[in-house]
Order: structure tokens, then C-alpha cells, then sequence
């Protein structure tokens, strides 16, 4: 999945969609690099390795199947994107591109999205975080989008319920962007419960109103939670306990995902979500999966580019599923300003006084 390095100087295939997408580079006001790149993963990994979870252990993926990625895409498409093997290319104009390994790197990420819900039901673990990219939740049944290939969580949906008997399956995405991709997979499905909470529209990509809650059999499966943008831990767990603990206790899921981006910390200046929010988050989704499915809780990596927050709100996620007890978030600042009014506080007010 390192192998994933499209390059804006690279020569690309010639067309239309370059040329606009050259276009829009030249506009900016200084060079681009491509955000979503390989030191993603490795300074999650160069974190693990310096900090280990006692309780956590890594096992390897592997490429997706074509059955598995036809669940969810179309032959159509992806006769199409396997064409782009050893190719540079871009794909749409959210600069969404390609480079010679690319598609074999998303194959990857797909399948090992597929490898974690495997090692959740085969019981070898309660719960598994796959660590993957390209990232997936933008992918849509018949297009690539938003560095998005193939949509991993979609496809690990689709085989747990194809290949592995789980009927009903709970879709959480806390990505700051909404999983246009995957809503628009399961939209009329009554058997995936999609719950999206994110950064509101005009925020990429647009979607997620909150009046879009699927379709036919589907209407209701789908849960949408726009957010203003600065929203922090507190609403985010307002969001958790009020709609998706209720959702959950409706829908009765036999396995829980979690599309899980860490572009909502205050990092990535979309929202104000902390790592002990993450931490908090997870142990909200933990006691449910616990509650609803034996405990079977699976998480697929996102999107979040500082590889700061990125890497320490893995972390703060493997944690709590490896054991640690959950924190309850306060807002930032506060603990600060308390120590600080205690330091303080014999200045301003007599020690005999009764205030």
C-alpha cells in the first residue's frame, strides 16, 4: 500500500481531465503535493513501534478479490480501473489519481479491510483496525473520488454478509467528510445501517443532508449528522448517545464497522475533536458491539493528514480496544484553568475570607 505515490509532476495520460486538472494546480498559490501519501501509514506504524499497546498485534492483509470488490462496484468500472495498471492518470477533478502501482496497492486495502472482519469472525480477536490506503469511503459503485479507489468498509460489508452470514450490518463513519461512497451503495439496502457524522455541506463533498435517510426497502438505514464546522468532543458525543446508541439498540447489528478518518482533530482545522474524543468514540462502538454482536468491531482507516493527530489518534483507538478504560472528554482549556485559579487564587482572596 506504500507503493500508492501518485505524483502532480509526473507525466500523465494525456486528455481532457489533465488538462483541467493542470488547470486547477497552476491556480493555486504555490506547489501541491499529493495529501494523500505513503507516510500515512508509516508514522502510524513508526508510532506503534516506538510506543507498543500491550494486547495489540499486526497481522498481514491481502488483495481483494474481484468477486469481492464486484459486490459493491461494477464490472463496468472496474474493467476500467484494472486498464490503469502501471499507469499515471487522473481520475476526476477532486485530483484523485493514480500511479503505476496504485491499483494494486487498493486491491490491498480492500482486502485487508476484508482480512479484519475475517479475524473478527473467526474469532481470533474481539475487534481489528485496518490500516490501509488509498482510503475508500468516497469510492462510488461506478467511479473513483476524493483519493478514493475501491471503498474498503463497503466491500468488507458486503463480504461479511455474502461470505461470512452476517445479515444486518452498522456502517459508522466519524471521517469528517461525509462517505458519499458508501451511502450511495447500501442507499435502499435494509440490511446495512449507515450512520455518517460530518463537517456539513458546502464541506467536500457536498452530500449528507440530513433528510437523506435511503430509499425503498432502505428508507431509514440511512443516518446522516451534518456538523458545523469547529464542532468538538461534546457534540460528537452528544451525536454517539443521542442517535447512534438508539439506532443501534433499533437495528440490532451483528457487526459493527467503523469508517474511522482523523481529520475531525483540530490538526487537520475541519473540527475540534481530541484523541481522548477518538478514545471516548471507541468505547461508546465497543460497548454496543459488546451489547449487539459478541462484541465484533472492525475499523477501516480513513482519511486525516497531519501525521500527527493521525497517528496518535490511532492510537488512542487501539488503546481503548486493547483494554484501556475509556476517558471522558472535557472541554480544553478547562482542567488548565482550573489549576491555574487554584495557583492564583490566595492572591486575589483573603484566606479568612468567606468567599
Amino acid at each position: 500500500m506504500l507503493a500508492h505515490k501518485p505524483d502532480p509532476d509526473a507525466s500523465f495520460l494525456p486528455g481532457r481531465m489533465d488538462k483541467r486538472v493542470r488547470q486547477i494546480l497552476a491556480g493555486l498559490n504555490g506547489p501541491w503535493k499529493y495529501p494523500e501519501h505513503p507516510g500515512r501509514l508509516t508514522a502510524i506504524k513508526q508510532l506503534l513501534d516506538l510506543e507498543p499497546i500491550p494486547g495489540v498485534h499486526f497481522e498481514s492483509g491481502s488483495a481483494a478479490t474481484r468477486e469481492q470488490l464486484n459486490r459493491v462496484h461494477t464490472n463496468a468500472y472496474l474493467e476500467d480501473i484494472f486498464q490503469l495498471r502501471g499507469k499515471c492518470a487522473w481520475l476526476d477533478v477532486d485530483t484523485t489519481a493514480v500511479s503505476p502501482d496504485s491499483i494494486a496497492a487498493a486491491e490491498v486495502a480492500a482486502g485487508t479491510a476484508v482480512a479484519a472482519v475475517e479475524a473478527v469472525a473467526a474469532g481470533r480477536t474481539e475487534s481489528a483496525f485496518a490500516l490501509v490506503r488509498p482510503p475508500g469511503h468516497h469510492a462510488e459503485p461506478v467511479r473513483a473520488r476524493g483519493f478514493c479507489l475501491f471503498n474498503n468498509v463497503a466491500v468488507a460489508a458486503a463480504h461479511a454478509q455474502a461470505a461470512l452470514g452476517y445479515r444486518r450490518v452498522m456502517i459508522v463513519d466519524w471521517d469528517v467528510h461525509h462517505g458519499n461512497g458508501t451511502q450511495d451503495i447500501f442507499w435502499a439496502d435494509p440490511d446495512v445501517l449507515f450512520c455518517d457524522i460530518h463537517r456539513a455541506a458546502p464541506f467536500y463533498p457536498g452530500s449528507g443532508r440530513l433528510e437523506d435517510i435511503g430509499a425503498g426497502l432502505g428508507e431509514g438505514t440511512t443516518v446522516n449528522i451534518p456538523m458545523p464546522a469547529g464542532s468538538g468532543d461534546a457534540a460528537y458525543l452528544k451525536a454517539f448517545r443521542d442517535i447512534l446508541v438508539p439506532a443501534a439498540q433499533w437495528f440490532e447489528p451483528e457487526l459493527i464497522l467503523v469508517s474511522a478518518g482523523f481529520d475531525p482533530h483540530w490538526n487537520d482545522l475541519a473540527m475540534n475533536v481530541s484523541y481522548e474524543g477518538f478514545a471516548a468514540m471507541t468505547g461508546i462502538l465497543q460497548a454496543l458491539a459488546r451489547k449487539h454482536c459478541d462484541g465484533r468491531l472492525v475499523f477501516v482507516l480513513e482519511g486525516g493528514y497531519n501525521l500527527t493527530s493521525l497517528s496518535h489518534g490511532v492510537k488512542a483507538v487501539l488503546e481503548v480496544l486493547a483494554g484501556a478504560e475509556p476517558p471522558q472528554p472535557e472541554s480544553c482549556g478547562i482542567a488548565e484553568v482550573e489549576a491555574a485559579a487554584a495557583y492564583h487564587r490566595e492572591a486575589f482572596i483573603p484566606p479568612d475570607s468567606d468567599a
